[in-house]
C-alpha cells in the first residue's frame, strides 16, 4: 500500500515562506501519492510562494531529466514507469478468489511495463453490475497501493464479452428464473414461457442474456442448451466441465483413430518383460501411466548405489503430431479428475487400455535407467523405448502394509524381489531431498466418497505414506533426467515445468509478516526454499505452524510450463521436465517426443513446426492446468455443501485460511470445506483488517483472529448450487492488546476496515426451532437464494 504523502505542516498566522523542499523531499510526495500530481498539487503541499513555484518547476525538470519521476497527462508527475491515473484497462486474469486483474490496452504512452505490474479491479458498488470477465475492457481510474500494484475503479465498461451463464431453472410466473452457478455471479436471468426452449424448471441450462427491461428484478435471457437436471447424479461435475468450458465429448473423428491403434509388438524395443516393474497407484486410480523397478548397483564403482528404472506409457507411439488425436489431446491439454468421474484427455481405448500399464499385459514404454549414488545422487541415466509387462498392480496401502510385515498375496511373492530394493533406493533418494533443501510443505488433501446416486457418504484425509514419497522421489528423478538428456543434446525445444523463486514484492510483504509474528527474515541476498523449511520447523508442533505454512504458500509464484528454463524453486533444482504422466498430461507427450528427436529413438519425434510453437503451448497448457484445478475445486466445494446442508445451525471446529477487509475465510478440520464469515457479524467491535499480520482487530476490545488460529463455527448458509457456505464465529479469537493499539489510529475507511460491526454475540435467529427450519430449506436446491452466499474462497 502506497504511504499517505507527507504533508509539511505550517502555521496559518505564519507570513514567512516555508523552506524550499529538496529534490529527494519532492520525489517521496511523488512517489507516495496514490495518483500523479501537478505543480499546483506540490506547491500547496509544501506552502511555496512567488518566486519558490519558479524554483520547484526548475527542481521538477532536474527529477525528470535525471530520469527519477514520468511527466504525464496534463504534465502530472508520477515515479518512474507509473501508469498514469486513467486509462482504458483489459481484464487477462480472474483468479480462484473472484478478483479480476487488468492491464493496459497500450503501452505507447507508458514504456515497457514491468511484468510484475498488477492492476486489481475494485468490486463495482452496484451487485447487479456483472463480475468481469477475461477480455472485458474499461476506461478505470488507477489508484496506486504499491510500488507495481493498482487500484482500478471503473468508470465506463467498453465492450463486455456477453457470454452463455450456467444455472439452475426455478419455475414462477410468466416463465422460469435461473440462478446462476457462478458464486461470482451477481445476476438472475428471467426467462420468458416462449424462451425456454423446452427447458423446465430443476433442469441446469445454458442462457444467452438479452437486453431489455428487467422482469422480477432480473435480466432477461433465453434458454440456448439444456445441460441435465439438477438432481442427476453427476450434476456438480456437469456444471464445473460446463463453467470452465472443458471439452467432454470425443469426436468421431478422435475415436475412428483410437479404434483403429494395434497392440503393441516388441520389433526395435528394448524387452523389459522380464524385468518385474509394478505400479503403485491409489485405490481409486483410473489409470495406470508408470511402473517402478530397483536393484543395487553392481558397479564396483559406486559401492552402495542403485539402479533404477521407471518405465513411462509411450504415448507418442499411438499419437502422431497434428493428428485428430493429438490435436484433440493438445486442446484438452490435461486430465480433469473428478470425485464422481474423470474427463480424460485421451479416449478410453488409450488411457484405460493400449497406454494404462495393466498387470501381466504387454505394454510400449518409454524408459530411463537411472543410476544413483547410496547418497541418492543421480549420476548418470540412459532413455530407450521398451516392452515391458508389469509384473503387478499395488496400491499405496499395499505397499506400505507389505514394507511393515502385513503382506498378501500380491505382495508377498515380490517382497524380497521388488518392494524391499524400492523402499531401500528410496531411503537415498530422500537422503538427496533433504541434503538440497526442498521447500517441505504439507497440504492436506480429502478424499471426497460418491455413491451411485451422486451423495457424499464419507469425507476422509488422504494419508501421506512413504509408499507416496517413493513413487513421488522416483518420478522426480525420472523428470530431472529428462531435463538433463535434453539439454546435453541441445535439444531444439524443451518445455519445462518451471517454478520461479518469490517475487522482491511477495518476499518483503512476507518479511513484514514474519518480522509480525516474531521471526526474522534476512533483507537482500538469494532466497532458497530451505529458508523457508527451516521456519516451519522452527514452529513445527505450535500454534504458528499452520498459519507459517499458510502465508508461505501465498508467497509462492505459481509454477507452469515453459521453453525458458527458470529452474524449479519448491524442489530446490535447476532443471526440471515432466516427463512421467503422458497420458493425462500433454506437457509430458511433447518431453517425449523432444526425446525420441534427440536420441535418434524413431520417426514419431518433436517436429520443427511444433519445436517452434513451444511458447504458445506452453502459456496454453499452463492455462488448461489452471482450469482444471479450479474446476475440480469448485465441483468438490458442492459436494461437500451439499453434505454439509442438512446440518446448517450445527457447530465445528476450524481454522481462519484467510483474512480479508470483508471477513474470514474458514477451513473447517473435519471436512476441510470451506466458508466465509462476513466481517459484518463479527460481535461487539469495529474490525480493521492488520494486512501485515494478516489478522481482523477489534479497535474497542483488542479481540483479534489470526490466520491460522482455531476457531468454533456454526453453518448458517449452505447453497449446494454455487457451493458456498457461510459461518458465524462460536468461539476462537484472543485480545491482543498491542495490535488493538496499532491499529487504534486508523480511520477504519472501507478501503481497510468495514460496516459497523453488529453488537450482538450470538445469532439471535438460532434457536433450535429455526435451526430446524433452516435445515430443511437447505435440502432444496434453492435453499438460499433469497440469500445469495457470493464470498471469495482462498
Amino acid at each position: 500500500m502506497a504511504k499517505p504523502p507527507k504533508i509539511v505542516k505550517r502555521s496559518a498566522k505564519s507570513k514567512a515562506p516555508a523552506p524550499l523542499p529538496s529534490k529527494q523531499e519532492i520525489l517521496d510526495f511523488i512517489n507516495n501519492s496514490e495518483k500523479p500530481v501537478g505543480k499546483r498539487e506540490l506547491a500547496r503541499a509544501f506552502h511555496l510562494r512567488g518566486d519558490q513555484r519558479t524554483e520547484l518547476r526548475g527542481l521538477l525538470k532536474e527529477l525528470a531529466s535525471e530520469g527519477s519521476i514520468d511527466k504525464g497527462h496534463r504534465r502530472k508527475m508520477a515515479p518512474k514507469g507509473a501508469l498514469p491515473d486513467v486509462l482504458v484497462i483489459e481484464v487477462h486474469e480472474v483468479d480462484p478468489d473472484g478478483d479480476a486483474f487488468a492491464k493496459p490496452v497500450s503501452t505507447k504512452q507508458h514504456g515497457d511495463l514491468d511484468e510484475n505490474v498488477r492492476i486489481f479491479m475494485k468490486p463495482h458498488s452496484n451487485r447487479n453490475v456483472p463480475a468481469p470477465k477475461i477480455g472485458d475492457r474499461a476506461l478505470a481510474r488507477l489508484k496506486r497501493i504499491g510500488d507495481k500494484s493498482y487500484e482500478a475503479e471503473i468508470i465506463r465498461t467498453l465492450h463486455p464479452a456477453k457470454e452463455k451463464v450456467l444455472g439452475l431453472l426455478e419455475a414462477t410466473k410468466g416463465g422460469c428464473i435461473l440462478h446462476p452457478t457462478d458464486r461470482r455471479s451477481k445476476l438472475d436471468y428471467f426467462i420468458a414461457e416462449n424462451d425456454l426452449n423446452g427447458a423446465k424448471a430443476g433442469q441446469l441450462a445454458l442462457v444467452q442474456p438479452m437486453g431489455g427491461q428487467r422482469v422480477y428484478g432480473a435480466q432477461q435471457g433465453k434458454i440456448t442448451e439444456v445441460i441435465g437436471s439438477f438432481t442427476d447424479a453427476k450434476a456438480f461435475s456437469l456444471i464445473s466441465i460446463h463453467a470452465h468450458g472443458i471439452p467432454m465429448e470425443f469426436s468421431d473423428e478422435v475415436l475412428k483413430e483410437a479404434d483403429a491403434l494395434p497392440e503393441p509388438t516388441l520389433g526395435k524395443r528394448t524387452d523389459l518383460r522380464d524385468i518385474p516393474l509394478v505400479t503403485i497407484d491409489g485405490d481409486d486410480a483410473r489409470d495406470f501411466d508408470d511402473a517402478v523397478f530397483a536393484e543395487p548397483d553392481t558397479n564396483p564403482d559406486n559401492p552402495g548405489g542403485w539402479h533404477l528404472l521407471v518405465a513411462i506409457a509411450d504415448v507418442s507411439n499411438y499419437i502422431k503430431t497434428n493428428g485428430p488425436l493429438d490435436k484433440s489431446a493438445q486442446d484438452r491439454g490435461n486430465s480433469v479428475y473428478f470425485p464422481d468421474r474423470v474427463v480424460p484427455m485421451l479416449p478410453e481405448q488409450l488411457s484405460n487400455g493400449l497406454c494404462s500399464l495393466r498387470p501381466h499385459e504387454d505394454r510400449a514404454c518409454m524408459a530411463v535407467h537411472m543410476y544413483i549414488d547410496r547418497h541418492g545422487k543421480l549420476i548418470r541415466h540412459k532413455f530407450i523405448r521398451g516392452l515391458m509387462r508389469s509384473a503387478a498392480r499395488l496400491t499405496y496401502e499395499q505397499a506400505q502394509d507389505a514394507i511393515e510385515g502385513r503382506l498378501d498375496e500380491t505382495t508377498e511373492p515380490i517382497m524380497e524381489t521388488v518392494i524391499k530394493p524400492l523402499y531401500a533406493a528410496y531411503q537415498a533418494l530422500d537422503e538427496a531431498r533433504q541434503s538440497r533443501g526442498t521447500l517441505e510443505l504439507e497440504i492436506p488433501e480429502r478424499r471426497i466418497f460418491v455413491n451411485d446416486a451422486g451423495e457424499v457418504t464419507k469425507i476422509l484425509p488422504r494419508d501421506r505414506l512413504d509408499s507416496h514419497k517413493l513413487i513421488e522421489e522416483f518420478m522426480i528423478t525420472a523428470n530431472v533426467a529428462a531435463a538433463e538428456a535434453l539439454e546435453a543434446k541441445n535439444a531444439r525445444a524443451i518445455m519445462y515445468r518451471v517454478h520461479d523463486e518469490p517475487s522482491l514484492e511477495k518476499m518483503e510483504a512476507l518479511r513484514e509478516s514474519l518480522e509480525g509474528m516474531g521471526h526474522n527474515m534476512t533483507k537482500g541476498g538469494v532466497i532458497t526454499p530451505r529458508q523457508f523449511t527451516g521456519i516451519l520447523k522452527k514452529v513445527e508442533g505450535t500454534e504458528q505452524a499452520q498459519m507459517m505454512s499458510d502465508i508461505i504458500l501465498r508467497s509462492q509464484a505459481q509454477a507452469v510450463y515453459a521453453p525458458e528454463n527458470l529452474g524449479h524453486f519448491g524442489l530446490a533444482l535447476r532443471r526440471y521436465c515432466h516427463f512421467t504422466s503422458p497420458i493425462r498430461r500433454y506437457a509430458d507427450l511433447l518431453v517425449h517426443r523432444a526425446l525420441i528427436k534427440a536420441y535418434k529413438l524413431g520417426d514419431d519425434g518433436l517436429e520443427a513446426e511444433q519445436a517452434d510453437e513451444f511458447e504458445d503451448l506452453g502459456e496454453h497448457i499452463s492455462q488448461t492446468e489452471r482450469r482444471a484445478s479450479v474446476a475440480e475445486r469448485e465441483c468438490k466445494d458442492r459436494y461437500v455443501t451439499a453434505y454439509l446442508s442438512e446440518h446448517v445451525g450445527a457447530e465445528f471446529k476450524g481454522r481462519v485460511n484467510g483474512v480479508t477487509r470483508f471477513g474470514l475465510f474458514i477451513t473447517l478440520d473435519e471436512t476441510g470445506a470451506d466458508g466465509l464469515i462476513p466481517i459484518a457479524t463479527l460481535p461487539n467491535d469495529y474490525f480493521i483488517h492488520d494486512e501485515v499480520h494478516h489478522a481482523l482487530v477489534g479497535r474497542q476490545t483488542g479481540m483479534t483472529y489470526r490466520l491460522g488460529e482455531s476457531v468454533t463455527i456454526s453453518l448458517r448458509e449452505a447453497d449446494a448450487i454455487t457451493g458456498s457456505m457461510t459461518f458465524a464465529i462460536v468461539d476462537g479469537g484472543k485480545v491482543d492488546k498491542k495490535l488493538q493499539r496499532s491499529v487504534g489510529g486508523k480511520s477504519g475507511s472501507s478501503g481497510r476496515g468495514g460496516k459497523k460491526r453488529f453488537s450482538r454475540s450470538k445469532d439471535k435467529s438460532s434457536s433450535k426451532k429455526d435451526r430446524s427450519e433452516r435445515s430443511e430449506k437447505a435440502k432444496s436446491p434453492f435453499a438460499n437464494k433469497g440469500k445469495k452466499t457470493r464470498g471469495k474462497r482462498r
